[in-house]
């Protein structure tokens, strides 16, 4: 009896990726770490699996739960990461007499979080960061925000819009109103807002977080201050006077306006928005948040901010950090609905069709010369039918085809298809590649 064949499924909230998306993905990726190269961040890499202490607490009690934790053959205690900013920390406790500082780093990896699966969210997601560690400069959290601009302007994005808040500015508030205690819950509570309204925040701010209806009223009205970027500082500034450490945020905020500014990026891109608090556990200062204009509901596609303390559960030497983290899957779900990237599943700009078996050696060498000159081309492997075989290069988004038939031999020429016109030319055999690179180039 023939063994049962295996239903061939994903797990709920995995996925594979056909070659068009991993095409997209990979340009995208290709794009940022351009950008980031341009800024000097260096690529590292870190395991995929950590210790369990090393990730445990750094996150927040919501984040521990949604950890994939298990115990592994050699019995030690492990999990998945569930972001590259932790790894990252234990990586510099580690590694820092080597590195040095500052260090600029990038990288880009997959991480594993236990939670519901929503539009362009799931349970393992590709994460694409940077940052700089060791430097409590304020021009690192600047530099921050214009590697984010420069990002989105790269991928071809024009409606965009970062909106930057400071942890210390609603620890002052906190402070001021006796809640500094419950900041955590507190911030969890505002990254809500948008989800549950003012309505819903107050009252959680009231059940989860032990506010008073007042306490609940000036955290509500603080978190929805809008306004020019300047005189949404000077109303924070006015709510947190009684606190050094709301002030100290408030004077961290100009300073980054003042910085941006002086890169000379259109500051419509910049918005001050304390309703941001990112409901991360480790950040301490700056933190940031990027909306695509016309997508909104899409959610933020670029997030990060400050961490000051982060390495110190794994280092006596301070190690403070800030960077950001670009949200790949959202990024590219926004891309392919905006358009902004060409639908392709090939690699090649150029097939080489085989006419028939005679021509199999000509065409092998006519593929090596195309590449060796540079252009990417692929090499039909059967000898079909002209029609299937330029069906198949439509498909896979090859934008030029070359026929070298009988006809062709005898006269010592090829024919150059352009596929999105149809039209085609006959140029002698020695002049393809040269007239491909300049059909390509146009």
């Amino acid at each position: 009896m023939a063994d049962e064949l295996i239903t061939p499924r994903t797990l709920k909230g995995f996925r594979d990726f056909l070659p068009e998306a991993m095409l997209a993905r990979e340009h995208l990726i290709d794009t940022a770490k351009a950008v980031y190269r341009s800024y000097g961040f260096s690529p590292i890499d870190t395991p995929a699996l950590e210790y369990t202490e090393i990730l445990l607490g750094k996150g927040g009690a919501e984040t521990d739960k949604q950890l994939y934790r298990f115990e592994d053959a050699g019995g030690r205690d492990v999990a998945l990461r569930f972001d590259l900013t932790v790894p990252l920390a234990r990586f510099m406790a580690q590694h820092v007499g080597k590195t040095g500082t500052p260090f600029k780093r990038y990288h880009v990896g997959s991480v594993w979080r236990g939670e519901n699966t929503q539009r362009g969210r799931y349970r393992e997601f590709l994460q694409c960061d940077f940052d700089t560690i060791g430097t409590a400069s304020l021009l690192a959290d600047v530099e921050t925000a214009l590697v984010i601009h420069d990002l989105f302007r790269a991928l071809g994005f024009e409606r965009f819009t970062i909106h930057v808040s400071n942890r210390k500015v609603l620890s002052g508030l906190l402070e001021q109103l006796g809640l500094l205690a419950q900041s955590s819950a507190v911030m969890r509570a505002i990254d809500k807002l948008a989800k549950i309204g003012r309505q819903g925040l107050a009252a959680e701010l009231e059940r989860a977080c032990g506010a008073s209806g007042a306490e609940a009223a000036e955290i509500l009205r603080f978190v929805t201050l809008r306004g020019d970027n300047r005189d949404v500082v000077t109303s924070l500034a006015d709510l947190v006077t009684g606190s050094e450490t709301g002030r100290q945020g408030v004077a961290e905020l100009n300073e980054l306006l003042d910085g941006v500014e002086a890169a000379g990026i259109d500051m419509g891109r910049i918005r001050i928005d304390v309703s941001i608090a990112r409901g991360l556990d480790y950040y301490t200062g700056t933190v940031y948040e990027t909306f695509l204009d016309d997508l909104r509901d899409i959610g933020s596609c670029c997030s990060g901010g400050r961490y000051d303390d982060l390495a110190s559960v794994y280092t006596k030497q301070r190690l403070p950090g800030v960077g950001a983290s670009l949200g790949v899957d959202r990024l590219l779900a926004a891309i392919q609905e905006l358009g902004l990237v060409e639908s392709r599943t090939g690699t090649a700009d150029v097939l080489v069709t085989l006419f028939d078996a005679d021509g199999t050696h000509r065409a092998v060498e006519l593929a090596a010369e195309l590449r060796d000159g540079g252009v990417s081309t692929e090499l039909y492997p059967e000898t079909r039918k002209l029609s299937a075989q330029l069906r198949y290069a439509d498909r896979r988004g090859h934008r030029l085809a070359i026929i070298v038939g009988p006809a062709e031999v005898e006269a010592g020429t090829a024919q150059i298809k352009d596929l999105a016109s149809g039209h085609s030319v006959e140029v002698p055999r020695a002049e393809v590649t040269a007239r491909c690179r300049t059909l390509l180039a146009g």
